[in-house]
C-alpha cells in the first residue's frame, strides 16, 4: 500500500505540473476547458479500476461513491474562486498559477486533515461558523455589486489579512513578495489571493471530508477521491469563467449559491442537506440567472430595434415634410 501512496502522490504532482505548464501558464479557452474537464472526470472515474486491482470491489465502490460526492461538493469552490478573483482583481494571466498552487496547497492540507481524522475536524469545528459568516457577507456584497470591479481594500478578507501580514496595494508581475520604495518587504495581492484560495478550499473540506468518511474509513480511498476531484477544478473554473461575461445577472446567481453554502455551514449541526439538494440549488441559481439575463438581453434588443425603426420612419428632411 505504501507503493500505491507514492505512485498516487507522484501522479498528482505530475498532473498539477501539467495544468501549470501544459497551457503555457495562460487561461484556458472555453472549448479547451470543457475538454480537460471531461478528461479529468473520466480519469477520476477510471481510477476505480486501479483501486479494484490493488484492493477489492468494495473499496472500488467506496472510492467511486466518494469521488462522485467530492466532485459534486467541489462545485461550491468554483464560485468562491470566481468571487475571490474579483475581490483581488487577479490579472487573467496569473489566475492559472493561483489556481494550481492554491489547489496543490489544499491537497497537502487536506491530506493532513484525512490522516489526523475526526479529531482534527472536531478541533476546527468552530471555523465552520466563521466561514459561514464570511460567505454570507460575501453573498450580500456580490448581490449588491453594481460595478465589475470590487476594491479589495474594502473587503473584509483583505482587512483581516492586512492585520496578519503587510500587503502591497498593487501587483508586481507574478511575484508573491516585493519591496516598497523604502525597502520594506511586503506581500503582493497575488499572495493574498493564493492564500485565500487554499484556505477556502480547506474550509470546504470541513464540509466534504466528513461526507466521504461516512462511506469509508480507508484513508487511501479518501485521499484519492479528494485528489481526483480537485485535479479537475482548474479546467472547471475556466469553463465557468468562460461563461461569466455572457450573463449580466450571474452575480445574483453566485450570491444565491454562496448564501446557500453559508446556510449549510452555519446550520451544520442541525441541517445536513443531501448532495442532490446542493446540486439542485446550484443548477437552479445558475439557470435562473441565465434565464433572466437572456430575457433582459432580448428585451433590450427588441427595444433597440423598435427605436431604430421609429428613427428610420421619422422624416429627417424638412423638404419631405413640406
Amino acid at each position: 500500500m505504501l507503493l500505491a501512496w507514492i505512485a498516487l502522490a507522484a501522479f498528482v504532482a505530475l498532473a498539477l505540473a501539467l495544468d501549470l505548464r501544459g497551457h503555457g501558464g495562460k487561461p484556458m479557452p472555453t472549448r479547451t476547458a470543457l475538454g480537460w474537464s471531461l478528461a479529468w472526470t473520466a480519469i477520476g472515474v477510471a481510477f476505480a479500476l486501479v483501486v479494484l486491482l490493488i484492493d477489492d470491489g468494495a473499496a472500488a465502490s467506496e472510492y467511486l461513491a466518494g469521488f462522485l460526492i467530492e466532485k459534486s461538493l467541489s462545485l461550491d469552490n468554483l464560485f468562491v474562486f470566481a468571487i475571490l478573483f474579483a475581490f483581488f482583481r487577479v490579472p487573467a494571466a496569473q489566475r492559472l498559477k493561483v489556481l494550481v498552487w492554491g489547489i496543490a496547497g489544499a491537497i497537502v492540507l487536506r491530506t493532513a486533515f484525512i490522516l489526523v481524522g475526526a479529531a482534527a475536524l472536531d478541533a476546527f469545528h468552530a471555523t465552520t461558523y466563521v466561514l459561514g459568516a464570511l460567505l454570507a457577507f460575501t453573498a450580500v456584497k456580490i448581490a449588491r455589486q453594481t460595478d465589475e470591479h470590487v476594491d479589495p481594500d474594502r473587503t473584509l478578507a483583505m482587512r483581516a489579512l492586512r492585520r496578519v501580514v503587510p500587503l502591497a496595494d498593487a501587483y508586481d508581475g507574478d511575484r508573491l513578495l516585493t519591496r516598497t520604495a523604502v525597502g520594506k518587504r511586503v506581500a503582493t495581492p497575488l499572495l493574498a489571493a493564493l492564500a485565500m484560495v487554499a484556505a477556502f478550499d480547506v474550509m470546504f473540506a470541513i464540509d466534504s471530508i466528513p461526507a466521504i468518511f461516512a462511506i469509508t474509513r480507508d484513508t487511501f480511498v479518501v485521499f484519492a477521491a479528494n485528489a481526483f476531484s480537485l485535479l479537475g477544478m482548474v479546467s472547471l473554473y475556466f469553463l465557468l469563467d468562460g461563461m461569466l461575461d455572457r450573463f449580466r445577472y450571474l452575480n445574483l446567481g453566485l450570491a444565491a449559491i454562496l448564501g446557500f453554502v453559508a446556510a449549510k455551514l452555519l446550520l451544520v449541526d442541525v441541517w445536513h442537506p443531501p448532495v442532490a439538494l446542493s446540486l439542485g440549488a446550484i443548477v437552479l441559481a445558475l439557470a435562473g440567472a441565465a434565464a433572466a439575463s437572456v430575457v433582459a438581453e432580448r428585451r433590450e434588443a427588441r427595444r433597440a430595434a423598435a427605436a431604430a425603426g421609429q428613427t428610420a420612419a421619422k422624416p429627417s428632411d424638412p423638404a419631405t415634410v413640406a
